[in-house]
């Protein structure tokens, strides 16, 4: 799947990755591969990014992602 972890002054990441894990307001939670459509807000903790080339970490204070089509959007603060 395709993901783009932006902030209001870049982008952070973007590419494929297998799935990703985010800090969601009643507890983290995963997005895989074909997951539901899904929009959500964020609660400040860590955004795990997995990839074949291993993993990407950030330490958000919230902010919201949005799953559809196989592509993951996910705004930070």
């Amino acid at each position: 799947m395709i993901v783009e972890v932006i902030s209001p002054n870049q982008t952070l990441f973007s590419g494929e990755a297998a799935s990703v894990t985010l800090p969601g307001n009643l507890g983290s939670f995963t997005i895989l591969n074909h997951h539901a459509p899904i929009v959500s807000v964020l609660e400040a903790g860590k955004v795990l990014v997995e990839t074949d080339n291993g993993k990407e970490e950030y330490d958000i204070k919230g902010g919201f992602v949005e799953q559809h089509d196989n592509k993951v959007t996910i705004c930070i603060e």
